[in-house]
């Protein structure tokens, strides 16, 4: 283990341990394929599986991992045709066992910052999906709250935009400008502090840089 990989270990062992007192289950994983993994055992045959929008579960291949699962019925929003299907995939998302997402920080004290544009992603971390797995890698932890929403605002932001082709002020420019513009992505700001279901939110940690 090379001094970066141990740092990454040390610092997931502390917030796992605030985690746990969030009421949340932390795990470490020190690679893509070990959360992969980690990931699948979690999620039980014969369960409906949804998952947000994430770079991070393409990049894991955890997509593909759940894609390739024949014992669960997939919600795909990719395979849906016309704006209506892609709705009613955010709709019957909230009734499936097991919602996969990624998020945009967590703090060195456990809490999850994730800002929206639809919201579809963020409502279904605060309720509905009996189990949430989030998937995040090390380059996502921000030691208070305050840096993890300039951390979404200025790192995480402009890329999506990029990726997404939205004409916003930080798709041109690298930096938030507050917009309000029809293209904005962050609608919603949600910090989760505390999962009031205990364990139901499953945290883990990957010792890799993933996503933005």
């Amino acid at each position: 283990m090379n001094p970066k990989q141990e740092f990454y270990k040390t610092q997931a062992d502390t917030i796992i341990k605030h985690l746990q007192k969030r009421r949340m289950k932390g795990y470490y994983c020190s690679c893509a394929q070990e959360a992969v993994k980690t990931a699948m055992a979690l999620t039980a045959a014969n369960t409906t599986v949804s998952f947000g929008g994430s770079m991070t579960l393409a990049e894991t291949g955890m997509l593909d991992a759940l894609k390739s699962r024949t014992d669960i019925r997939l919600l795909d929003r990719s395979l849906a045709k016309t704006p209506e299907e892609i709705k009613q995939v955010y709709r019957d998302s909230f009734s499936a066992d097991t919602y996969f997402l990624s998020t945009n920080a967590i703090t060195l004290d456990g809490q999850l910052v994730n800002v929206d544009g639809n919201g579809n992603r963020v409502a279904a971390l605060i309720y509905g999906p009996d189990q949430v797995i989030v998937v995040a890698g090390m380059n996502k932890v921000v030691s208070t709250a305050e840096d993890a929403i300039r951390r979404v605002r200025n790192i995480a932001s402009p890329p999506n935009c990029i990726r997404l082709n939205k004409q916003t002020p930080c798709a041109v420019t690298g930096m938030c400008a507050e917009c309000l513009g029809d293209d904005c992505i962050c609608s919603q700001t949600v910090i989760t502090r505390r999962s009031g279901i205990k364990d139901r939110i499953k945290v883990l940690l990957v010792g890799e840089e993933l996503g933005y």
